[in-house]
């Protein structure tokens, strides 16, 4: 019997991050059955320091290690959240596919199951993301919104616990690991503008590798453009700055409806712009000069 070709695939260790890695494997076997293909799970800085609070903006916090694990050629290929991936990849990587996005939206998770308006007020809810807790308290201030940090799992089991009212997560994460049933309410982008690439996983590998080519069989066109847009505006505004920031672009049709938004102190900008996809550029250019808006740097 001939021996199989073997390809490691790098990833986070969190379970959710496995269970997203495990789908890619799953997919590509489907293709390639003539292919052996091992997931290596990596511990990153974010996972080995759960509670710093400096994890909070932490560029590359989860993909640092997977990324040089790539580099030292020690995984042929690497799973991540898109929504982890500086803007900036390091030199001689690439993202080599860009999987169609699940749900980008945020979504409130409760203890009594009370959708978000009928929290009482006073009540806690737990969040790691600046972003989150920003539009939280700019809709309702006199929620506490309180600083709740480890993985998907162990936020919930805190709620449980009672250390917490509620919670505000990504829908995709839940829906990944099967706990969709325990989300009380989705948030409209409009209303809670997620992350830049929430929702999704994307395939990165060094670049000008052949693996390129058996790779791309995953790439969905109209979430690669998408987050291309989101990518330009984080890019373009100043993706290492301390500012709170969100957007979400979606791509139907040759139409580009985008959503942004920026916090300066307790301030909350929103705006919304559409347009053709081959405006794309112009567009992101709008929407970061009306969030930066007069006195704005």
């Amino acid at each position: 019997m001939k021996d199989q070709r073997v390809i490691r695939v790098g990833s986070r260790g969190s379970v959710l991050a496995l269970r997203q890695t495990q789908e890619v494997v799953e997919r590509l076997s489907r293709v390639y059955q003539e292919v052996q293909w091992e997931v290596v799970p990596i511990t990153t800085t974010g996972d080995r320091f759960p509670e710093d609070p400096k994890t909070t903006f932490a560029k590359g916090m989860f993909v640092k290690e997977v990324e040089e694990a790539l580099l030292r050629g020690i995984v042929d290929l690497a799973v991540h959240s898109l929504k982890d991936l500086p803007v900036d990849l390091p030199p001689g990587l690439a993202i080599f596919a860009v999987l169609k996005r699940e749900d980008p939206r945020d979504v409130l998770l409760s203890r009594k199951g009370l959708p978000f308006a009928a929290l009482p007020r006073g009540a806690t809810i737990g969040t790691s993301s600046v972003r989150r807790k920003v539009q939280i308290e700019a809709l309702r201030p006199d929620l506490e919104v309180v600083p709740l940090r480890g993985n998907v799992p162990t936020r919930i089991r805190k709620m449980e616990r009672g250390e917490v009212d509620a919670l505000v997560l990504a829908a995709a994460g839940l829906k990944r690991l099967g706990e969709e049933a325990r989300i009380v309410e989705y948030f409209s982008p409009e209303v809670l503008v997620p992350a830049v690439g929430q929702g999704v996983i994307v395939v990165e590998g060094r670049a000008k590798d052949p693996l390129e080519s058996m790779v791309t069989v995953l790439n969905h066109k109209e979430t690669a453009q998408a987050v291309e847009i989101e990518r330009n505006f984080l890019r373009l505004f100043g993706g290492g700055c301390q500012i709170p920031v969100g957007a979400l672009a979606v791509v139907e049709n040759g139409w580009i409806r985008l959503f942004g938004m920026a916090a300066y102190g307790k301030e909350v900008k929103k705006v919304s712009l559409e347009g053709p996809v081959e405006e794309q550029s112009s567009l992101v250019q709008s929407l970061v000069r009306l969030l930066r808006g007069d006195g704005h740097e």
